[in-house]
């Protein structure tokens, strides 16, 4: 049923924000379907809005089986907003939804004169901006930014009122209400964004290359590298801080560190390895900035192990786990080892019953967290038994693999010996089959090796 809340308070100069929730219930959009239901997902958009500086003043949902071609929402729902303007005096509209260049300019043309309308990946572009300290940061974000912004041209590059002057795009009125200049100078900024673009994309290449050599200089020296991923604001960079005092910003904010932080932990039996921060994940994720982030993100499907870190306080703390293991399995991540932190395990029995809508959270018993590790990365506590599990990962548990290794990949042989054990073994004239059990961390660098129908092998004695 549609829904509605307003939250009116003049006391904040912030820009005044009024939010806009759509569940769709077409066959043809489930495929779309996110793990959040729509309350949910509201109030996550709420707090994206708040790490934007803006003030919500009220909130509005919908239910409808497809999109209105139109304005994303029915003809009605627009009148609604048409009314809530009017008395809540709001500066912006934010969907939970990504809209189409078309529906942001029908909305605004619509809702009427200075009005902006926004949805959430441009929100979460936003907060990318603010956010990025570095300047692979800053590169990556603005790609997304460009990429979001090349369909929407008319629309979103003001400056371009002004060298318009008094053409047909004018409104006479100083410019509001300009939907776009001629189409000349349309395609001279469409170039300028495509060369940006390229420039943006061939510089991200140099970073690309940089990061690999690193992660190649890693595999040499034989550190094994823990990629910490979760869902944003699940405690990644508290708990990096915890076992390395890395010192990295920690702020009860959604998307506060996007830089990648890598610093050195000691595991309890003595093993050294790299643990390396990365960007939070979120449901509905821009394209945009997945593309944009793939440097960064291939530290994720390059690591030896992944460390996923819950908020297990989170009413929805299991479908934010499974969101993240979506998000996993789609940049190619999906089949990595991973070991769950439980963190801030050390609110669970402060939290009344009477909270978040009568959900108390609690240790899930099955799904992604049935084998989490409790943890408090504030207090420090639970972290000796998760290096364990981390170290056990690595170096303790071995998987049983057949491979087929080129003579020319001498080092990856030698890797076998080293690290694994070798039981049976069969040359050939170019190539070698090797059968053994290997420490789960290598598997991904033995994978493509894997011998689909291997001979019968000698075994060794």
């Amino acid at each position: 049923m549609p829904r509605s809340k307003l939250k009116i308070d003049t006391t904040n100069t912030a820009p005044r924000v009024f939010l806009v929730g759509v569940n769709l219930t077409g066959d043809s959009f489930r495929q779309h379907h996110t793990r959040l239901a729509l309350d949910a997902s509201m109030q996550e958009l709420a707090l994206l809005c708040e790490t934007a500086g803006l003030e919500v003043v009220g909130e509005t949902t919908q239910t409808l089986e497809v999109p209105n071609p139109n304005t994303y929402i029915g003809v009605g729902k627009v009148e609604e907003l048409q009314t809530w303007r009017t008395a809540l005096n709001f500066d912006i509209v934010v969907f939970d939804d990504e809209l189409s260049p078309r529906h942001q300019r029908e909305l605004e043309e619509a809702l009427g004169e200075n009005i902006l309308v926004l949805d959430r990946t441009a929100l979460i572009l936003d907060i990318f901006a603010q956010h990025a300290q570095t300047r692979e940061g800053s590169l990556q974000v603005e790609l997304a930014q460009y990429q979001y912004r090349l369909p929407r041209l008319t629309r979103q590059w003001t400056h371009l009122a002004r060298q318009a002057g008094g053409g047909a795009g004018r409104s006479g009125n100083g410019g509001v209400g300009l939907r776009g200049p001629g189409e000349k100078q349309l395609e001279i900024d469409r170039r300028r964004i495509r060369e940006r673009l390229a420039h943006l994309r061939a510089e991200l290449d140099d970073v690309r290359e940089q990061r690999a050599q690193h992660r190649a200089h890693r595999r040499r020296n034989e550190i094994p590298v823990v990629a910490v991923v979760g869902y944003t604001n699940a405690g990644k960079s508290t708990l990096l801080n915890a076992l390395t005092n890395a010192n990295v910003l920690v702020e009860n904010k959604l998307f506060a560190t996007l830089d990648p932080t890598t610093r050195r932990v000691r595991l309890p039996g003595g093993h050294v390895v790299l643990f390396t921060d990365t960007v939070g994940f979120i449901q509905k994720l821009p394209t945009q900035l997945v593309a944009a982030f793939r440097a960064t993100l291939e530290e994720i499907t390059e690591a030896d192990a992944l460390l996923h870190v819950v908020d297990i306080t989170h009413h929805d703390c299991e479908a934010q786990a499974a969101t993240v293991m979506d998000t996993l399995a789609e940049l190619g991540a999906g089949s990595k080892q991973v070991v769950v932190a439980l963190n801030k395990s050390d609110r669970l029995v402060k939290i009344p019953a009477q909270a978040n809508g009568g959900h108390v959270p609690r240790f899930a018993r099955q799904g992604p967290l049935q084998d989490g590790i409790p943890i408090s990365a504030l207090h420090k506590t639970g972290l000796e038994q998760l290096l364990k599990e981390i170290e056990a990962v690595l170096y303790e548990r071995m998987v049983s693999i057949t491979v087929r290794l080129p003579y020319k990949a001498g080092d990856l042989m030698a890797l076998f010996r080293r690290e694994g054990v070798v039981e049976a073994e069969a040359p050939e004239e170019r190539s070698i089959y090797v059968s053994g059990r290997i420490p789960g961390r290598l598997l991904d660098t033995f994978t493509p090796y894997v011998a689909k129908t291997p001979p019968v092998l000698a075994e060794l004695h």
